[in-house]
């Protein structure tokens, strides 16, 4: 059986343990991402070999918290709290929106989208290049999703509002039980 990612909502998940990380709080301020993005990616140590493409992750992530979740709202904050090693990082994000309320709808898109890439069904791949909603902009098509189920590779879980995303990811080959489930 081939194992499926996906994103899951479970509130009570080990990944949103928030012990032994450190916690920053920003304003939704679209313009500053990358800045508060690197400044959460100047904790991890340099052994970390792809250092861009976590400050990338992270800027994708409190990107959508900016965007999305608080609508660029400058009145409402984005909080932090990450831990790092050379073996793993671990990053938790909230903002203070309505949540991803498309969720289950996105996991679905991405699972049919997978199965053509798997079945070589490109024809039929050509309906999954960007997932968009209602509310999508001209520049929103869940490509950040699909990047970021496979660089988290500890898995990324929402809390029940689905306000608040935290993320695992593995630096080294000592692999601990992520939250992928079988097909």
């Amino acid at each position: 059986m081939e194992s499926r990612k996906e994103i899951i909502v479970d509130g009570s998940h080990k990944l949103f343990d928030r012990k032994g990380t450190f916690h920053k709080e920003f304003p939704s301020d679209y313009r500053q991402v990358r800045f508060f993005s690197m400044l959460i990616a100047q904790k991890a140590p340099p052994e970390i070999r792809e250092i861009n493409l976590l400050e990338q992750q992270i800027s994708e992530l409190i990107k959508n918290a900016v965007r999305h979740g608080n609508k660029k709202d400058p009145s409402k904050h984005v909080r932090v709290w990450a831990s790092f090693s050379e073996h793993h990082a671990h990053v938790i994000v909230e903002d203070e929106g309505a949540g991803f309320q498309n969720l289950e709808s996105w996991n679905e898109f991405n699972r049919r989208r997978n199965q053509c890439f798997r079945e070589h069904n490109y024809e039929e791949l050509e309906k999954y290049f960007s997932y968009r909603t209602s509310e999508s902009e001209d520049n929103d098509g869940g490509n950040a999703l699909f990047a970021a189920l496979e660089y988290w590779d500890g898995g990324v879980v929402f809390n029940e509002k689905r306000n608040t995303v935290a993320v695992y990811k593995h630096f080294d080959n000592t692999r601990r039980p992520g939250i992928s489930r079988e097909e």
